[in-house]
């Protein structure tokens, strides 16, 4: 669509209620990213590579959400502006991919230098989409995407700590001027924004990362070619399987219902959190198990080392903590979430308990039959409410 001198939107040549491929193909390389930088959780995991991940990822996710997040309020962007855009960033992700596993060692220029452009290709889009709605609006953007690209860029020549600090520094930078000036730019943009993209660009990101799981499982399972490590390694699917059935069969449709009600509230603060803070930890929940699923592959009988135990235990409890978070952010009842969520997080905390003693492939059989309960419970709680509802 475009924006006329009267105000009017025009039809463009794509329809900005649906992912565009070339987001999708965007997608591809940032999730190639997200398994550079969790790469160090399925060879050697330790607690101090699951914290580094954690907090290398937050910055990139960031990236991706601002990104996302831009493209669904500029509706009146052509499919091959649009397409622009992704490949620009597209570049700029893969530099910050292949510096990802030495991110914080010899490649950490590199990683600053994609991270800086990056934000570059957004200061130039919204430059152009935006440079006439007023000067508060030119001096947010030029602090919230040129400042921090600056930030970025200078951090190329310091050495460490001082480097990390920069770009510790441009995250809050933009968290804070995100959270302290919701309300003024919230008028703006929600009206624009379109939940059913939204909801479509999240749930195809969870597929992909999703299936970046299933290969790593096939990957690890190809080096350990025997009969226990194919059993933990079906058990691995079942267990990716499950969490894809939680977030599909109930997510996704939450999501976009959510949003929907948020925006007619116009409660901007609300969509800040479901769409930009909490589905971060849903990835990097699912992330964490696949690391796990690795570690049980290699080595089925003897116990999972402790940061994959806990990578285990914790991606699954967070990402259904998670979800709860978002369901009541959604305004859905306090009783309703609380009793599925209650169950999972309390079996989520046994089956932690025994990942520290069991084999891992007891471990996993364990992570499995924990996510049958809590899936069961879910399915027969939506059969209840379906026939209890007024025909």
């Amino acid at each position: 669509m475009s924006i006329e001198a009267s105000g009017q939107i025009t039809v463009a040549d794509r329809d900005p209620s649906r992912a565009h491929w070339m987001e999708l193909f965007f997608d591809l390389i940032f999730v190639a990213l997200v398994g550079q930088l969790a790469h160090p959780l399925h060879d050697h995991p330790s607690i101090a590579g699951l914290l580094l991940f954690t907090a290398l990822f937050a910055s990139v996710w960031w990236s991706w959400v601002n990104l996302t997040f831009t493209v669904n309020v500029m509706p009146w962007l052509s499919r091959r502006q649009l397409a622009l855009v992704m490949l620009a960033a597209m570049f700029a992700v893969g530099a910050i991919a292949v510096a990802a596993p030495e991110a914080t060692g010899e490649r950490a220029w590199l990683f600053a230098a994609g991270n800086a452009a990056l934000r570059l290709v957004l200061l130039g889009l919204w430059i152009t989409q935006s440079w006439g709605s007023g000067a508060a609006s030119r001096t947010r953007l030029l602090v919230y995407n040129g400042v921090t690209a600056v930030l970025w860029f200078v951090s190329i020549w310091l050495p460490s700590p001082w480097m990390f600090a920069l770009w510790g520094l441009s995250i809050v930078v933009e968290v804070t001027l995100l959270v302290t000036s919701s309300s003024n730019w919230a008028a703006r943009v929600l009206p624009r924004m379109n939940t059913e993209h939204l909801s479509e660009r999240f749930g195809l990101l969870v597929v992909i990362v999703l299936g970046e799981s299933v290969l790593s499982t096939v990957g690890a399972l190809n080096e350990s070619w025997n009969l226990p490590s194919g059993i933990v390694g079906m058990l691995g699917l079942a267990t990716i399987s499950l969490l894809a059935w939680s977030f599909f069969m109930y997510g996704t449709d939450a999501m976009r219902v959510g949003l929907d009600e948020l925006r007619e509230a116009g409660d901007f603060r609300a969509i800040r959190d479901t769409v930009g803070f909490l589905p971060f930890l849903i990835v990097v929940g699912v992330t964490a198990v696949s690391g796990a699923l690795d570690s049980a592959i290699q080595h089925p009988d003897e116990p999972l080392p402790q940061a994959s135990a806990i990578a285990l235990c914790g991606g699954i409890a967070i990402f259904y903590g998670t979800n709860a978070i978002i369901s009541l952010r959604f305004g859905r009842p306090l009783s309703a979430v609380l009793g599925w969520a209650i169950p999972a997080l309390v079996l989520t905390i046994a089956l932690g308990v025994a990942a520290w003693v069991v084999d891992a492939a007891y471990a996993m059989a364990g992570a499995v039959a924990v996510l049958v309960v809590i899936v069961a419970t879910s399915e027969i709680a939506n059969r209840r409410k379906r026939l209890s509802a007024p025909a």
